[in-house]
């Protein structure tokens, strides 16, 4: 592995994981809610932006590789946050709260599917 690559997903990674504390701070704080908001904003989001970056990254394939992976691995890599959500999730079964949980499995499983989809679908239709 070189040593750009590396550069490029720590310091993206360093970016996204401080916008995802931000966002989710920011979304918990105004959106109070036994749901857990901010994660699911910032992987939907995070779903939303990989989708127009791999649309991006297709149509213009002679992008550095190391651009590429500091904006998909590092700043989404970061940002969105599987394990978070699978955490708070397990509260959620935990403490009797199925129908929260599995509303929360629900949206952000296929929530993420649609808006990873959405947003390559949609950076091709505009690029036409």
């Amino acid at each position: 592995m070189h040593i750009q690559t590396i550069i490029a997903v720590a310091s993206g990674g360093a970016v996204g994981a401080t916008l995802r504390m931000l966002l989710n701070g920011f979304v918990n704080k105004h959106i109070p809610h036994t749901l857990p908001f901010g994660t699911l904003t910032v992987n939907l989001l995070g779903s939303f932006l990989i989708g127009i970056l791999f649309a991006y990254f297709h149509l213009n394939e002679h992008l550095s590789p190391h651009l590429k992976t500091f904006f998909i691995t590092g700043i989404l890599g970061a940002l969105t946050t599987y394990s978070t959500f699978a955490i708070e999730s397990f509260f959620l079964l935990e403490s009797g709260h199925y129908t929260h949980a599995f509303t929360n499995m629900a949206l952000n499983l296929f929530g993420t599917i649609f808006m990873a989809g959405l947003g390559y679908v949609l950076l091709l239709q505009f690029t036409k």
